[in-house]
């Protein structure tokens, strides 16, 4: 066909609207696809990385782990604000030598490229510039003709829209350099332990060699790391011949990359692995972005060590019930936290090791009975003199973990022996709402809950708290009444300053509670798991049925908290915190005082000028020669001196009667005793305990001198009933024996007269004497009881019991 023909049938289409429709479409077609792809272009020509990771070292830079994004398993992109000088050159000199000429494409790269793989049939050289490698790093994709025009497009817009000098800087944080490691900073700090701005010439040369093939060029590996040593050199070379360095900086350098000495390759140590989550959490995002290197407070080796004493405690108790444990060491001098086992091992799924029980909560126990006996002392509602009872069940019928009760107790003993009625009787004096309020004050709670949730329950243990928390709102004591916040890295910008909870007498006062091996008997016996070479404070708790075992303990330079339970919090079999956790507290104490015999260490430091007094165990008056019981407390200085204890009485006796000794009893019969006359509402517990009261010739004459004493002044006595608690509803068991269906009436009066009669629905039903008790049989309905003095007006208040 000729020309001519070929023509003249392309003219006849044009002529047709079919044709003209092609027309126009042949002839825009070009046009549509430059402006998709200068949209394309356009749109992707974005500096987007993901967020750094967060590289974590120890307080001595060892490695403990790497924190990629959240979905990102790729590694680094740190970002830098300066582009170092050698690190500039010594890359555009390997990537891309006319950066700083072309507007993102270079022509003469092209051409050079084109020309070399027509001539040998197959590609062997690339012309990507720098902006074309970062377009291609945010958008990867399978290699082509199209991929390759969006990338020319995409570099150019890139470089018009953020620059030259950002561009650079933007490839240097992207680029990969092998092991998933992106970013010259993050890589010069896994390779080569450096910050990139410290690198030679030679290190610089290396990491430069690497992105070119990051698997073949792997530093980890020898035949990789030869491969990146020998394109260092070639670089080297180049630098050198175009004088970017000196012939004495080149012959340096070539002798340096031969012998380049690269870390081992960090492995992720196992025991550090919850703190290791629980630091990325805490890090802010701008925190990350500004300073991905964290430089802990933690001891690798300590950190160890904790774990595998945490394994063993667990280990040696698996048969009694206990399933993982927790615990955290932290110096004192800047409460550094030094270990934090969060499991006894995160990968041990049978003990459900990938929880972190180090910021679990749990019931608390006992453990917040210090800051309860804190607060009345800071609000004056008790005195290191004030004698505290614990002679039964106390409000809502709180009783004592091992069901004994001890008598009258100072507020040393009751605190030292984790006496539960004393702390409940405390707690009512007190109220729920001002504890509860003290307890968010220490960070134990968020007031999630009202007050009213937990009630008295609050110093038994109600309240579920973590052991991280507990031990930061035990700072409060060990730091002398304020509370700080632990720090988990080194070389931050200070922490806020302590705030004051507690005065600093309170502080240290209750330390000294907990730091008396002597008060903690009889419940806790001598050289036993509290106790140490070098004093210590320690507080243990016990959850209910024995599912948490706790104990928090300082001495003069660490505090340690640690737990132990079950994870899916099953009863442990007669495992308190005294028999497991006290232990484990002790062997990590010990190891951190490793070498230390503690005899040339003086205790913890008394309140400042307080003085120091010697009391009676049983009344708080000061000691005499006749007190058996007694213990040195410290007094305020204010304070007026206390009166001489006169409970406990020297008297003569007839040792042939065993009554008081007269004019007639000869010298030979004469036998010195100690008589103990304590108030009425001790009697029950005198005689449970076989402690002699004043013979009986003398008591009644000494009580009836003291009533008419007392009657002559107008003193009237108070009353008021013990138990049962008003509001009380039982329920009748007809199948019970009626010695079983009865209802146990406890008063108290002070002063003590010598009889009470118990009012039942407002009829005289019983007269008693000290300690005024007695059982009354139930009947169904509702009843009122009163104690009332025969012959007084002194009477207690109306107490409503309900029986079904």
């Amino acid at each position: 066909m000729s020309n001519r023909t070929v023509l003249a049938r392309i003219a006849k289409g044009v002529r047709s609207r079919r044709g003209r429709r092609l027309l126009v479409a042949a002839l825009l077609a070009p046009g549509l696809a430059w402006v998709a792809l200068l949209s394309l272009a356009a749109w992707r020509a974005r500096l987007v990385a993901p967020e750094p990771t967060l590289l974590v070292r120890d307080r001595a830079g060892r490695f403990l782990g790497e924190l990629a994004a959240s979905g990102d398993e790729r590694l680094g992109f740190w970002e830098l604000p300066e582009v170092p000088d050698r690190v500039a050159r010594a890359t555009l000199a390997l990537e891309d030598r006319r950066f700083r000429w072309h507007p993102g494409v270079d022509p003469l790269a092209l051409a050079r490229a084109l020309r070399q793989n027509l001539s040998s049939g197959r590609r062997v050289s690339g012309a990507s510039t720098l902006a074309m490698q970062v377009a291609r790093l945010q958008h990867p994709g399978a290699r082509g003709f199209l991929r390759k025009a969006v990338e020319a497009a995409t570099a150019v817009v890139l470089t018009a829209r953020h620059g030259r000098r950002e561009l650079l800087r933007h490839y240097l944080r992207i680029v990969p350099y092998g092991n998933r490691i992106h970013g010259i900073a993050y890589a010069a700090r896994r390779y080569l332990d450096k910050p990139v701005e410290d690198l030679s010439w030679a290190e610089i040369a290396f990491l430069c060699a690497i992105p070119q093939s990051p698997a073949r060029m792997n530093p980890y590996l020898p035949a990789g790391r030869a491969r990146a040593v020998r394109r260092g050199r070639a670089l080297l070379d180049r630098l050198a011949a175009s004088g970017e360095i000196s012939a004495r900086e080149h012959e340096v350098a070539l002798a340096e990359i031969e012998t380049l000495a690269l870390p081992w390759r960090a492995v992720r140590p196992a025991a550090a692995l919850h703190p290791l989550l629980g630091l990325g959490r805490r890090v802010s995002a701008e925190r990350r972005r500004a300073r991905p290197l964290l430089d802990t407070t933690l001891d690798l080796e300590l950190q160890g060590e904790a774990e595998w004493a945490a394994w063993s405690a667990v280990a040696g108790a698996a048969g009694r019930g206990a399933g993982n444990a927790a615990a955290i060491v932290v110096e004192r001098d800047g409460w550094r936290v030094r270990a934090a086992v969060g499991s006894t091992g995160y990968f041990d799924a049978a003990s459900a090791g990938a929880i972190d029980y180090l910021r679990l909560p749990r019931s608390s126990g006992s453990t917040l009975k210090p800051f309860l006996f804190a607060a009345a002392l800071e609000r004056g509602a008790l005195t290191p003199a004030t004698v505290l009872d614990d002679l039964g069940p106390g409000p809502g019928g709180i009783v004592n973990s091992d069901d004994r009760f001890l008598g009258p107790l100072l507020p040393r003993v009751a605190l030292a022996n984790s006496r539960n009625v004393p702390a409940a009787l405390l707690a009512a004096r007190l109220g729920p709402d001002p504890l509860y309020a003290l307890l968010g004050d220490l960070g134990l709670h968020a007031h999630e809950r009202p007050a009213a949730r937990y009630g008295l329950g609050l110093a038994i243990g109600a309240l579920p708290v973590t052991l991280e928390r507990l031990v930061g709102a035990y700072t409060t004591l060990a730091g002398d009444g304020t509370l700080a916040d632990l720090a988990w890295l080194d070389a931050e910008p200070p922490a806020p300053a302590p705030r004051r909870i507690f005065s600093e007498d309170t502080a240290r006062l209750v330390t000294l509670f907990l730091a008396d091996p002597n008060a903690r008997l009889p419940t806790f016996p001598r050289m036993g798991a509290t106790e140490t070479a070098f004093p210590v404070a320690v507080k243990t708790g016990t959850s209910s049925r024995y599912r948490d075992a706790w104990t928090v303990a300082w001495s003069k330079r660490y505090l340690v908290g640690v737990w132990i339970g079950h994870p899916d919090e099953r009863p442990m079999a007669q495992l308190s915190g005294y028999r497991v956790s006290a232990r484990l507290a002790r062997d990590l104490l010990e190891r951190l005082h490793r070498g230390e015999s503690g005899f040339e260490e003086a205790g913890f430091p008394p309140p400042r000028g307080w003085r120091a007094e010697r009391l009676c165990a049983l009344t708080g008056a000061r000691a005499t020669g006749a007190c058996d019981r007694a213990l040195v407390e410290w007094l305020p200085p204010a304070s007026a001196p206390p009166p001489d204890c006169t409970a406990h009485r020297r008297v003569l006796a007839d040792r042939r009667t065993g009554r008081l000794a007269t004019a007639t009893t000869a010298p030979e019969d004469l036998d010195e005793r100690v008589y103990v006359e304590l108030p009425a509402r001790y009697a029950g517990w005198l005689r449970r305990q076989g402690l002699e009261s004043l013979p009986e010739a003398l008591a009644a004459t000494e009580r009836a001198e003291r009533e008419r004493a007392r009657a002559l002044a107008g003193v009237v006595p108070e009353v008021a009933i013990v138990a049962p608690e008003a509001g009380l509803r039982l329920l009748f068991d007809p199948e019970a024996p009626a010695e079983l269906n009865t209802l146990a009436l406890t008063a108290v009066a002070e002063p003590a007269p010598r009889q009470l009669v118990w009012f039942v629905d407002g009829r005289p039903w019983r007269t008693v004497e000290p300690p005024f008790s007695a059982r009354w049989p139930l009947a169904r309905g509702e009843h009122t009881f009163q104690a009332r003095v025969p012959f007084s007006s002194a009477r207690s208040p109306l107490v409503r019991v309900l029986v079904d």
